[in-house]
């Protein structure tokens, strides 16, 4: 008789089983999440490149020509470019995952055909005399990357990448003027606000 096990501990060997279950099928969920999401993207990064940018939009505000102005930002795209690169690099490693997984393939994959398209039309449209549309088309293409890329990534992405799009129609539709202040408003403060929302929902 000593083998029967007592109904009153019934209960609590029940809840431990439920409790262990419950936890293999939470890690189970994160761990497909993982798989299936690019989660690299860091927070202090996408602050880090809005802050470059807000300097660039600075340098570039007394810039007497279009030369000067366009090297402002080449300059800033490829600094942007670097930091973000690292950041995410440092956030993959520190979560023990590879940065080129297949999500991060597919995130990567999504994001460059717009970019391209806006690096193969700025000599086109400054041939054809409609510099002032740089900036709206520069934002327009870098939020549909954005939205596109986020697909693969994290949900707070695809809704950054809105609001680059939105801040191009802004830039179309205003004076020629007031380009350089659409240019910090969107690669400078949308990748501030959101940077901050992603360190602080997924870390990094």
């Amino acid at each position: 008789m000593g083998g029967i096990v007592p109904l009153r501990d019934a209960p609590r060997e029940y809840r431990t089983l439920h409790d262990r279950a419950l936890e293999n099928v939470r890690y189970i969920r994160e761990t497909m999440e993982r798989a299936t999401s690019f989660t690299a993207v860091s927070g202090s990064g996408t602050v880090l490149v809005g802050v470059t940018a807000l300097g660039a939009a600075f340098v570039a505000s007394h810039q007497r020509g279009l030369r000067g102005w366009l090297l402002t930002w080449l300059v800033e795209a490829l600094l942007a470019v670097a930091a973000g690169g690292l950041a995410m690099a440092r956030k993959a490693r520190l979560q023990r995952t590879l940065l080129l997984s297949r999500p991060g393939r597919q995130f990567v994959l999504s994001l460059i055909p717009p970019m391209l398209c806006g690096a193969l039309l700025t000599p086109v449209l400054i041939r054809a005399g409609v510099s002032e549309a740089l900036p709206g088309t520069w934002l327009l293409l870098y939020g549909a990357g954005i939205v596109t890329g986020g697909a693969f990534s994290v949900p707070v992405f695809p809704a950054m990448g809105l609001c680059f799009m939105a801040a191009d129609a802004g830039a179309f539709l205003s004076p020629a003027t007031w380009q350089n202040g659409f240019m910090a408003a969107g690669f400078g403060e949308i990748h501030i606000i959101f940077g901050i929302l992603i360190a602080r929902r997924h870390g990094g």
